[in-house]
């Protein structure tokens, strides 16, 4: 992912938390938050409960790699909250899980 389409900063992750109501799909909460910009972005979240540094730093790798498949619509941004069911399900599972939930909130170009 480009360093634009990342959220970085607390507020901005609360603003986007208490503005928008959770999105509930399987192991993911996704929180969207529609704005007038020219680009979106993503911010995700994983707690410790799931693992140590390694595995989170896993799941975010693939997560990211999932999100830079496909082209997005502008003017959104986008939280993904992981719970802890993550770890039963290998990569082509979650990739399909995930975009799946992304083209139900209809955030994909095309879709």
């Amino acid at each position: 992912m480009k360093k634009i389409n990342i959220l970085k900063n607390n507020y901005e992750y609360t603003s986007i938390i208490k503005s928008s109501k959770p999105i509930k799909y399987k192991y993911f909460i996704i929180y969207l938050k529609n704005e007038p910009t020219d680009y979106y972005k993503f911010g995700i979240s994983i707690g410790k409960k799931i693992g140590n540094a390694v595995i989170r730093n896993k799941i975010k790798r693939q997560l990211k790699n999932i999100i830079d498949k496909k082209d997005y619509q502008n003017n959104f941004k986008c939280i993904i909250i992981v719970s802890k069911d993550i770890l039963k399900y290998n990569f082509t599972q979650i990739e399909n899980d995930l975009l799946n939930a992304f083209s139900k909130i209809k955030i994909i170009k095309g879709e």
